[in-house]
């Protein structure tokens, strides 16, 4: 059974292998020893009960409870540049025209902005290619709002997402290409490395006029607001759940930021409590739901069927109780997996 858990001090070394497999434009989590443990670190410091800090990276990992392997990782940021400035393009539309002429032409445009600063973000998610069936992607992506349905006081009221950007089979950014390396005249890799551990630079190298996007060759205007192939499922997903692409993109990649408010998540504003009941000879079936603990360190979340026989009451297969670290009568949050439903 897939279980999601707060990161511990011993995924250290599951969680550099996890970056070993991410590739080209995963900023969060790149094949680098420094940045992998400023981020373990960052993560247990910010499990910390009797703070609630400005800034915190809230670090989960999925495990398979029955061979003890961590096989993904997901993230949320408490909130984005409030000690590092926080950057993307804002695309526009700018209005050229002429009665005499009878010329009328829309043209879009890149704004650099830092509007999303102080926004919470989900980061870091990335689940291992053997892991990828059974929803096991569902669940490490949606256990994060459970967490934040849990603990909201920790999170700005609005949500963004980062969503990596088209790159070609060998790994090369059209947008880059044709924006960014006349600035940086360095390849996407580097600058998408450097840019996850100091965004300085980006400040003194990027352009601060506005861009015309007619300017750029017709693969990186195609490129602007398009999802990586890895990461288009991620993205549905998400607009599944209430999240919206408003005109933001990435200003490496070109990929889209989606945004929400907080309350406005189906998972979060359709969650329930539920007081659990233990059957050891249910075997599950039917609709999947998430379920979490209440807890903060010990938090956990894991997706099963469920059988109400009560008034906020449900059973669960001892199993799943096993694997949720609960008893008989404790108190869970619930929600079906997939929206469009309700519990």
């Amino acid at each position: 059974m897939m279980v999601v858990r707060p990161i511990q001090e011993h995924d250290g070394p599951a969680l550099r292998e996890l970056a070993r497999k991410t590739g080209p434009g995963f900023t969060s989590l790149q094949d680098n020893d420094r940045q992998v443990q400023q981020k373990l670190e960052s993560a247990l410091a910010a499990f910390n009960p009797d703070e609630v800090p400005e800034e915190a990276l809230y670090l989960f990992v999925m495990e398979d409870t029955d061979s003890g392997e961590v096989v993904g990782i997901c993230g949320v940021e408490a909130a984005v540049g409030l000690s590092d400035p926080w950057y993307n393009y804002r695309v526009g539309t700018l209005v050229h025209a002429s009665r005499e002429l009878k010329v009328y032409n829309q043209i879009n445009t890149l704004t650099i902005t830092n509007d999303h600063t102080g926004y919470s973000e989900l980061c870091t998610l990335f689940l291992s290619p053997d892991a990828r069936h059974s929803k096991n992607g569902s669940l490490l992506s949606k256990s994060r709002f459970m967490f934040m349905a849990e603990f909201p006081q920790r999170f700005n009221e609005h949500l963004i997402a980062e969503m990596r950007g088209y790159s070609d089979e060998n790994g090369v950014s059209p947008f880059w290409e044709g924006l960014g390396r006349h600035f940086f005249s360095i390849d996407f890799t580097q600058a998408d490395q450097l840019s996850s551990m100091d965004k300085v630079f980006i400040a003194e190298l990027m352009p601060k006029n506005t861009i015309y996007t007619n300017l750029l060759p017709k693969d990186a205007q195609e490129a602007i607001g398009k999802t990586h192939e890895a990461t288009t499922p991620a993205r549905r997903l998400l607009e599944n759940e209430g999240m919206r692409y408003t005109g933001y993109i990435d200003i490496f990649d070109g990929g889209p930021t989606l945004e929400a408010r907080l309350n406005d998540i189906r998972a979060i504003q359709d969650s329930r409590y539920v007081k659990i009941h233990i059957d050891s000879t249910l075997e599950p079936e039917g609709e999947l739901y998430l379920v979490s603990t209440t807890g903060f360190t010990d938090f956990r979340c894991c997706m099963t069927p469920l059988t109400a026989v009560g008034n906020h009451v449900v059973t669960l297969p001892a199993k799943v109780a096993e694997a949720l670290n609960i008893t008989e009568g404790s108190t869970v949050r619930v929600v079906p997996l997939s929206s469009g439903r309700r519990f």
